[in-house]
C-alpha cells in the first residue's frame, strides 16, 4: 500500500504542482477532489470534527495531499502565510473584497463562531430534549396518519362513490366437519380443499365520511370512515326492473346475507387505525384493511391472540378493482384446549371481488338494456362501454398470473411453506400466495437467524399495461394483526419476464 500511495504521490506531484489526492483503504482507488468546489475532505491533521448535513457512506479513508512547498517552506511562520495569500483563481473583478476559502487546504475548518468551551449541542438524554424528539417523531406519525386516511377516502372509496362487483366465494373444508377432512389427498392431508359457492353474489360497495367533532385539535380525529357493503336489489339493475326473470335471481340466501354482513374494518375507522399494528395502510394502487377478534376479552388494542381475523388485500387500476377477502378462525376444538396453549387460525372462506368503478357491472350480460321495453320479448343489447374488452379480459380472462408470481417473497423453509401456505391463480390473470393456517405463538427475537418470518400474502394482477403485484407482510405471534411492511411492485407487463428478480425472495430495503 504504502508502494502504491508513494507512486501515485509522485505522479500527483508531477501532474499538478497543487493535486489532491486521495486513497481508500478499502481498495476504491484515487478519489480525484476538484479545486474551487463545496467538496470538503478530511484531513490527516487532526483538527475537531464538524457537524455536517451532508450523508455519505461510511468507509475509512486515508487522504494524501501533494503541494509544491519543501520542508523548509512548510515551516515558515504564520507571517509568511500572510505574506503569501493563497490566489484566488475564480476571482471577480467586480466583487474584490470577497474573501477566498481554499476548501482544498487540509488544515481548513469550518468556523462555528462558538468558543472552545463552548457545547454546541445540547446534551441528547437531557430529559427536555428527549421531550421534544418524541413530539417531533409523534408529529410526523400524526401527519402521515392523516395521509393515509385522506388517501384511502379519496382513492380507494373515491371520496363515496359506489362500486359494483361479483363477488366469488370460496369455503374450505377445515370447518365441515372431520368427514370432509378425511376426504383430502393423502398427500396433502393438511391443505384444506376449496369448495366454490354455486352462486355470484352481486354487490354494492361504497364508504364516506362522518363526522363526530368539528372541533378536534387534528381535524382528521374528529372525522371516521364507515364501509357499507351489501347485496345488490333490483333498484341497482335499472335497465332489468321490468324483466320478470329480475325478481328470481335477486333472491338471496341467508348465507349469502351473512357473508356479505361480515366486516374486515374497524366499525368506525380513525387515522389512527392506519399506523402498523391496526394492520390497514395504502400504497399506490394497492391497499390492505383488517379487522380481528381477541381471544380475551382484556387483551390490549390489536393485540392477539385471536380467535378470529379478517383481511383484505385489493389493486385498483383503469377504472377496475380486484380484491380478496381472507376470513380465519380458530376451531372449536383447539380453542377449548388448556389457556397456556394459543390456538393457530385456520382460512374459512376466501372470497374473490371483481369489481369496476364506472357506474356499471363488471359483466356485459348485467348491463344489457331492453328494446321496446320488453326484456321477454323484444332483442336485448349491451351498454356500449368503450373499454368492455379490457373489463373482460382484466376480470374474466385466462387464469393465473404468467409465470406465477412476479417477485416471489420469502416465506421460511420447505417445511413451513408446504405445512401452512398455498398458491392459487384466478381467472382475471390473477394469482395469489396466502397462508391458510397461522400459528399465534413465538415472538419476533432480536437475532436475525432465529426471528420469525412473520406472514405474507401477495397478490399478483395485471389490469392493462402495468402488472402490480402487493404484497402485505405482518408480524408473527400475538403481533400478527400488524403489518411489517405493505410492498407494491409495478412493470410493464410485457417486460415482467426479462425483469423478473432472480434473488431467491427478497424483502423490500427500508
Amino acid at each position: 500500500i504504502m508502494g502504491l500511495s508513494a507512486a501515485a504521490f509522485s505522479l500527483a506531484a508531477i501532474a499538478s504542482p497543487r493535486a489532491a489526492i486521495a486513497f481508500s483503504l478499502g481498495g476504491c482507488g484515487p478519489i480525484a477532489h476538484h479545486h474551487g468546489t463545496q467538496t470538503v475532505p478530511r484531513s490527516i491533521a487532526h483538527h475537531r470534527r464538524q457537524p455536517s448535513t451532508r450523508i455519505v457512506r461510511s468507509s475509512a479513508t486515508t487522504h494524501l495531499y501533494a503541494t509544491d512547498n519543501d520542508d523548509d517552506t512548510a515551516n515558515n511562520d504564520d507571517d509568511d502565510d500572510d505574506e503569501n495569500p493563497p490566489k484566488n483563481p475564480y476571482a471577480d473583478p467586480n466583487y474584490p473584497d470577497l474573501e477566498f476559502v481554499n476548501y482544498d487546504d487540509p488544515e481548513y475548518s469550518v468556523d462555528q463562531g462558538v468558543g472552545d468551551d463552548a457545547e454546541v449541542f445540547d446534551d441528547p438524554n437531557d430529559d427536555k430534549t428527549l421531550i421534544e424528539i418524541e413530539a417531533m417523531r409523534e408529529d410526523r406519525r400524526r401527519r402521515n396518519d392523516e395521509y393515509q386516511f385522506e388517501t384511502y377516502h379519496a382513492k380507494v372509496l373515491r371520496g363515496g362513490e359506489r362500486s359494483l362487483g361479483e363477488w366469488t366465494v370460496f369455503q374450505t373444508d377445515t370447518f365441515m366437519g372431520p368427514e370432509m377432512v378425511k376426504g383430502r389427498n393423502p398427500e396433502a392431508s393438511g391443505v384444506p380443499r376449496l369448495l366454490e359457492w354455486d352462486k355470484v353474489l352481486k354487490v354494492v360497495s361504497r364508504g364516506s365520511k362522518i363526522f363526530t367533532d368539528p372541533n378536534a385539535e387534528w381535524r382528521v380525529d374528529g372525522e371516521r370512515i364507515v364501509h357499507e357493503e351489501r347485496l345488490a336489489t333490483l333498484d341497482d339493475f335499472p335497465t332489468l326492473m321490468m324483466s320478470e326473470e329480475a325478481e328470481e335471481e335477486l333472491v338471496w340466501r341467508s348465507e349469502d346475507i351473512g357473508h356479505v354482513e361480515n366486516t374486515f374494518w374497524p366499525n368506525e375507522m380513525t387515522s389512527l387505525d392506519f399506523r402498523g399494528p391496526g394492520g390497514i395502510m395504502c400504497v399506490g394502487k394497492a391497499y390492505t384493511i383488517c379487522d380481528a377478534k381477541p381471544l380475551k376479552e382484556d387483551s390490549e388494542l390489536h393485540e392477539g391472540p385471536f380467535t378470529e381475523m379478517r383481511t383484505e388485500l385489493g389493486v385498483q387500476e383503469n377504472g377496475m378493482r380486484f380484491r380478496v377477502k381472507l376470513d380465519y378462525a380458530s376451531l372449536e376444538e383447539d380453542t377449548a384446549l388448556d389457556a397456556h396453549t394459543t390456538p393457530p387460525l385456520h382460512l374459512r372462506t376466501l372470497t374473490v371481488c371483481r369489481e369496476t368503478l364506472d357506474g356499471y357491472w363488471p359483466n356485459p350480460s348485467d348491463n344489457e338494456i331492453s328494446e321496446g321495453g320488453d326484456a321477454k320479448n323484444e332483442g336485448k343489447s349491451e351498454v356500449r362501454r368503450p373499454n368492455q374488452k379490457d373489463i373482460t379480459a382484466a376480470l374474466f380472462g385466462p387464469s393465473g398470473a404468467p409465470g406465477g408470481l412476479y417477485d416471489p417473497p420469502p416465506i421460511g423453509g420447505e417445511e413451513r411453506a408446504v405445512g401452512n401456505y398455498m398458491m392459487l391463480d384466478f381467472e382475471g390473470g390473477a394469482s395469489l400466495l396466502l397462508p391458510h393456517r397461522l400459528d399465534q405463538h413465538g415472538e419476533d427475537g432480536d437475532d436475525p437467524a432465529q426471528k420469525p418470518f412473520g406472514w405474507v400474502t401477495s397478490l399478483d394482477w395485471t389490469p392493462g399495461k402495468i402488472r402490480y403485484q402487493v404484497d402485505r407482510k405482518v408480524m408473527s405471534g400475538t403481533k400478527m394483526k400488524g403489518l411489517r411492511t405493505l410492498e407494491l411492485s409495478e412493470v410493464q407487463g410485457a417486460d415482467a419476464g426479462r425483469w423478473r428478480p432472480k434473488d431467491g425472495g427478497e424483502n423490500m430495503r427500508q
